[in-house]
């Protein structure tokens, strides 16, 4: 009788997986990483440590206030530091305290409003996980997959976009129980064995929303270690 109720158990669960969409998984991790729905709304500060192999370690101070539509990024690298703040589409840049650059120093340095919005998008995505993948041009595969990543089995979601937001394809690693984000993976205009992936761990609540504390990236071809981000609190 045990053994029967094992069985059946085994089965609902394996049947609750199969009938679980792409939106439906990707609700439910937007309820455990933002269960009062404070991403829209995100007014805050991220200090974040980057450490990658052979080079100093990167120190920066991340402003966002997207009711606002503001961005502020200080880095700090050896002798160096870069300011970029995008507000409403303007941006200004700023290096070891100056805010008037010449021409020669923004090329030596690789300054420029690209850089900026680069920035910007990069660490609103990355943060604004998985709340982001509302985004218009977001592309949710309906199908959940179950994989097993680094002896762990997952629920799988695959994101793609639109041809005007992107090309990759995305692969997000979702705890089958807490439904929390552990890892990402992306594939280089959807080809095979390119891309990188990155393992998080730990989480800081930051305005009330769960962030990872800890990002590693790596390649995916060969495993190779790039670096890690690491999320203090203030």
């Amino acid at each position: 009788m045990k053994r029967f109720t094992l069985l059946l158990l085994f089965f609902s669960v394996t049947i609750s997986y199969a009938q679980l969409t792409g939106k439906q998984l990707l609700e439910k991790s937007i309820q455990f990483h933002d269960p009062e729905g404070k991403w829209e709304s995100f007014q805050g500060t991220l200090y974040i440590t980057m450490e990658t192999p052979n080079r100093p370690k990167r120190d920066s101070e991340i402003k966002i206030n997207l009711p606002e539509q503001y961005f502020y990024v200080k880095a700090s690298q050896g002798e160096n530091v870069t300011e970029y703040t995008v507000r409403k589409g303007d941006c200004s840049i700023g290096f070891n305290g100056n805010a008037n650059l010449s021409e020669e120093v923004k090329k030596q340095h690789n300054l420029n409003c690209d850089r900026a919005n680069l920035y910007k998008n990069y660490y609103t995505y990355l943060y604004g996980l998985p709340m982001k993948l509302k985004d218009e041009g977001t592309i949710i595969d309906p199908k959940v997959e179950k994989k097993t990543f680094k002896e762990k089995e997952y629920l799988v979601l695959k994101a793609t976009y639109s041809q005007e937001v992107g090309k990759d394809t995305w692969f997000f690693y979702f705890d089958p129980k807490t439904y929390a984000m552990e890892v990402y993976q992306f594939l280089k205009d959807s080809k095979p064995n390119t891309g990188e992936y990155i393992l998080l761990t730990g989480l800081e609540n930051i305005n009330g929303v769960k962030m990872p504390k800890s990002r590693a990236w790596y390649y995916n071809k060969d495993d190779k270690y790039l670096g890690t981000d690491v999320l203090m609190k203030d």
